[in-house]
Parts: C-alpha cells; structure tokens; sequence
C-alpha cells in the first residue's frame, strides 16, 4: 500500500533531503501548535494522514507544491490535489499572500502555504489573517511557574534560603514582577541570597523583605512589531478573498455553492427618514424665498 511506503519514508532524515522553495516561500508554520504527537492526525483518512505527517515533519521553507510532492511521495499529482484540498477542509492548510520586506528592505508580496498540525476552524484562519489569532484553548501548560521552579531551587544555591511549597507558591508573584521588568534569574538569585545574615532564622520572611525592597524599576521594552499583511486565497483558482468567503480554503465558485451574505448595514429608522426629507424641504424653501426676484422694465 502507499501509505506504508510513506510510512517507510518518514525517516529522521527525510526532511534533509526533501527540495525546499525559492528564498521567502514554501512552507510556514502555523503559531501555537500543540506538541507532536502520534494521534495529530488520526481523524483524517489514512492517505491524508500520512500526508500531513510528511509535511509536519518538513521545515519551514520546504516546497510543498504538488508537483515537488509527486516526486517524493509515492502519489500521483491528482491524488495529491485530493489530499491537500482535504486537509484545507480539515483545517490544516491555507494558501494566501503575506507583505513582507526582502534583504535589501524593499516591500513585496510572497506567496505562503501555512500549515498547522492542530487543526483550526474558519474562523482561527480568518483570525489569524488579521493578524490576532487566539491560542489554543487546550493548549498543556506548565504544571509550576518560572517564578516557583527558580524559588523551589533556591536552597541549592545556599541550604540556608531553603523554602516550603508553600513558601514558593506564596512568594512566586513577587519574583514573577521582578520577571516582567526583565530580571534574569541569575539577578534574582543574586538578591535573595548575596550577603545573607547570619544566622537566618526565617529564610520566607527574608525572601519577602528582599524581593519587595530591591525589585528593579521598569525597564524600558522594545517596540512591539506590527503584525504582518496577510491575504488569504483560494487554493483551486488562487483568487483573495474575504476570510469569510474562503471556508475550507475554497471561493463559492469552486466549492460549486452559493456565495455566503454580505454584511447588511443596518438602515435608519422611518421616522428619522421622514425627519431628514422633512428638513430639506424646508431649507430648500428658504433657498427660494432668498432668491432675488427679476424686475421687469417697461
């Protein structure tokens, strides 16, 4: 079957030798993936899957067009044209346009193929598009904080400032603030344990006193950069469209149903129309009565 042949081809190494696209195109991963597993693509047919797994495993920049992809995977390219428009459907795959400046600075418009092991609905793409995806609802967080792990090893710093769970889930706010104004751990480590007293009676108290009373100012932050243009396409006639307007990565056209409503804008109400007519009558009456009147001469 293909689908062991693939199986055979997703080697470690199959992504060294897999052709990548000109400078600037090709592959793009999609933002705030969940981590790799082996079910990311169990609810596609088994063609598909092994498909989407290739890619998954290919780095940025790698060509998947369908007629590289013919000549790698053991698919013809009609085949393949199926697959990819049911991984479009799926939620994996979107074609479009994204504003990006080359090496020299100069602004241009590059083709992008994005691409999302987890799979996103319509709207995450239109989303995304503008620039402000949402994260992954599920996405696994970490069980400890930054702030927590960096207190629960304090002590192997120095025995003396070793502290409770307790201790750390009470006192990792104070260092997650030394964190937002862009203190290393290194620099917290230093404060809470340079020059202690001895003895410490109360390593938690010192701990508090010392992350209250040397917390840095405010650090001035690099400016954010602004999200990228991005111009979504249809995948079979290539034409932009409106988010809204590609479900499944497709236009009306050549998903062969209707186009989807516009946005009506909601009208004025019948009595502020009849207020409207009403005084442009009356100005264009006042207008009359202004005009100069002719004289007739004998």
């Amino acid at each position: 079957m293909a689908e062991t042949q693939l199986s055979s081809a997703l080697r470690p190494t199959h992504a060294d030798s897999h052709p990548m696209a000109n400078p600037g195109y090709g592959k793009r991963s999609a933002p705030d993936q969940r981590p790799r597993s082996a079910h990311d693509f169990a609810h596609l047919p088994p063609r598909e899957a092994a498909i989407a797994a290739y890619i998954d495993r290919l780095p940025d920049g790698a060509d998947i067009s369908v007629k590289t992809l013919a000549k790698v995977l053991p698919y013809g390219q009609c085949a393949l044209s199926t697959a990819l428009r049911r991984l479009r459907q799926a939620g994996h795959l979107r074609q479009g346009s994204e504003h990006h400046f080359d090496a020299n600075g100069s602004p241009r418009w590059v083709t992008r193929t994005w691409f999302s092991r987890t799979a996103r609905d319509d709207p995450w793409w239109a989303a995304f598009a503008k620039g402000d995806a949402p994260p992954t609802e599920d996405r696994p967080r970490p069980t400890r904080s930054r702030a927590y792990i960096l207190l629960a090893a304090l002590g192997r710093t120095d025995p003396v400032m070793s502290l409770s769970a307790a201790d750390c889930s009470a006192l990792a706010p104070l260092v997650t603030q030394w964190f937002d104004r862009g203190a290393s751990d290194g620099e917290v480590v230093r404060a809470l344990t340079e020059g202690l007293p001895v003895p410490v009676h109360h390593p938690a108290a010192l701990a508090r006193t010392r992350l209250t009373t040397k917390l840095p100012p405010e650090r001035p932050r690099p400016a954010r950069a602004p999200a990228p243009l991005r111009i979504l396409e249809c995948a079979t006639c290539h034409a932009p469209g409106r988010p809204e307007a590609l479900p499944g990565g497709e236009c009306a056209d050549c998903r062969g149903g209707p186009p989807p409503p516009h946005p009506r804008r909601p009208g004025l109400p019948p009595a502020q129309v009849h207020a409207y007519a009403t005084q442009a009558r009356q100005m264009l009456a006042r207008q009359e009565l202004a005009r100069p009147t002719k004289r007739s001469y004998p």
